[in-house]
């Protein structure tokens, strides 16, 4: 979960919160309660976590920025099968336990702000909904492959990495920020045993300003209200549409290999469908 600076973050936001530098912060709360389990009377409880996030508080700007779509995807990988079931804490930022908030962007807990305006977080949830029923073996830390009964193939992939200064400074702060993403090195994926044929290859991504609705929102220096407009444009422009599609053939190999050069919390879906 989160650390804490000056206590906890109240409705007037005096005080904040601190993105936890542990490498299993909230996984590792859920594998060490179903190993409590495995080793109490009743060794097949089921464990359902129904409220989760990278932050506690709907007023932290995390929830808002980029990072928050990669932060998503490694957490759920690194829980695995511990839990029955990982419910995000919440759908949309129409959420009054603090009382409501006035801006379009207020570190809001939802995938959705109050115009119904998609976040990063949001695309962590879209695109897992696009994996196949059957999960493909893969040693692979930060991503999921997978494929359908139609034969088409699908490979989410992920960076994490966790650019927060620590104690220097708090999430609400730094999250507010213009914070490009800077380069991490190359990425070879590889899938083998593939039908042969003709392949449709979608790519989709998440990441600094790509389906990055606050980094639009900065980029109009925080208005305290949108136009309808302006609403209308940035949903448009952060859709989750690919941001490439071209045709490719599969030879009697069966080997679909690519590299291509990836970013901080960059979150990348290749999809291949079988044409």
């Amino acid at each position: 979960m989160l650390t804490v600076k000056h206590g906890y973050l109240d409705e007037f936001g005096t005080s904040g919160t601190i993105l936890s530098k542990d490498e299993f912060s909230v996984s590792g709360e859920v594998i060490n309660s179903r190993k409590q389990i495995a080793e109490s009377a009743k060794p097949n409880l089921e464990l359902h976590y129904t409220e989760w996030s990278s932050s506690y508080t709907p007023a932290d700007p995390i929830h808002d920025s980029y990072h928050s779509a990669a932060y998503i995807l490694q957490k759920l990988k690194q829980v695995g099968n511990a839990a029955n079931s990982m419910s995000y804490w919440v759908f949309t930022d129409i959420f009054e336990e603090p009382g409501p908030r006035f801006t379009p962007f207020h570190g809001g807990f939802g995938l959705l702000n109050t115009q119904g305006i998609k976040k990063p977080a949001y695309f962590s949830y879209y695109l897992l909904n696009k994996l196949g029923e059957t999960e493909l073996q893969n040693s692979d830390k930060a991503s999921w492959t997978s494929k359908n009964a139609k034969g088409d193939v699908q490979v989410l992939l992920w960076d994490f990495t966790n650019t927060h200064p620590g104690d220097k400074e708090r999430n609400q702060t730094y999250y507010i920020k213009d914070l490009p993403s800077k380069e991490k090195g190359k990425v070879k994926i590889e899938v083998d045993g593939m039908q042969k044929g003709k392949y449709v290859l979608e790519i989709y991504k998440v990441g600094y300003k790509v389906n990055d609705v606050y980094a639009d929102y900065l980029a109009l220096n925080k208005p305290s209200q949108l136009t309808r407009d302006q609403v209308n444009a940035m949903k448009k422009k952060n859709n989750g549409a690919p941001i490439s599609t071209e045709k490719i053939t599969i030879d009697a190999k069966g080997i679909f290999s690519k590299e291509f050069k990836i970013n901080e919390n960059d979150v990348v879906f290749i999809n291949l469908i079988k044409q």
